[in-house]
């Protein structure tokens, strides 16, 4: 009786593992400073209940005296009103799928395409090979059109405005009388130096990752 026939089993044990086209250890750095940041961030939260203490709003005097609460207010709240601003931000693209869609996209293509693609796996499209500048212009390019030649950039305008009108709307009827800033904070951060601050750290972190991937 003859043996049944043996399927050939190829043995890859002795080859190398096969390369991740994302480098993995980069991007959990990044993600472990984004987090870190955040966390950091949010520690420095007011209580909510200061910041919608009724006895506390009147309306005020005059335009210099609005514009006046709204700079003494913004330094002590301004990680509560950086979180209200995400929060209009983010039910606004909720209420838009698409939108919300189309920005995860562009997110991951910056994410998976060149951030944190490793530098040995080059970009090959219809048999194409494309190089790091080549992805670079063509992400910039993209991301133009969508936030400023879709929906999608009059979306996040309104959103920001929106937020910002809140902002400053309850900026200038919170009499700020009773806030103190700890010692520590220099009174001259405002909501734009908070954001800017934290945008820098997430852009020195990605870059950094990036950066030791591809020496």
């Amino acid at each position: 009786m003859a043996n049944p026939s043996t399927l050939p089993i190829s043995d890859h044990s002795g080859g190398s593992p096969p390369q991740q086209p994302v480098s993995t250890p980069a991007f959990r750095t990044f993600l472990s400073r984004l987090s870190g940041s955040i966390r950091q961030s949010l520690s420095q939260r007011r209580p909510w209940l200061e910041l919608v203490d009724r006895s506390a709003i009147s309306r005020p005097d005059s335009l210099a005296d609005a514009y006046s609460r709204i700079r003494r207010n913004i330094p002590y709240f301004k990680v509560n009103y950086v979180t209200i601003v995400s929060l209009v931000l983010a039910l606004s693209l909720l209420s838009h799928p698409l939108s919300l869609l189309v920005l995860l996209c562009l997110f991951g293509a910056w994410i998976f395409l060149y951030l944190f693609r490793q530098s040995d796996q080059p970009l090959v499209v219809l048999g194409r090979t494309f190089s790091d500048r080549e992805m670079l212009a063509v992400l910039v390019i993209s991301t133009i059109v969508v936030v400023f030649l879709t929906s999608v950039g009059s979306l996040l305008t309104t959103a920001l405005m929106i937020g910002f009108g809140i902002v400053c709307l309850h900026g200038a009827f919170r009499a700020p009388e009773d806030l103190f800033l700890d010692e520590q904070e220099p009174a001259n951060i405002g909501l734009l130096s908070f954001l800017s601050g934290a945008a820098t750290s997430a852009a020195v972190a990605a870059a950094s990752a990036p950066a030791s991937a591809r020496v």
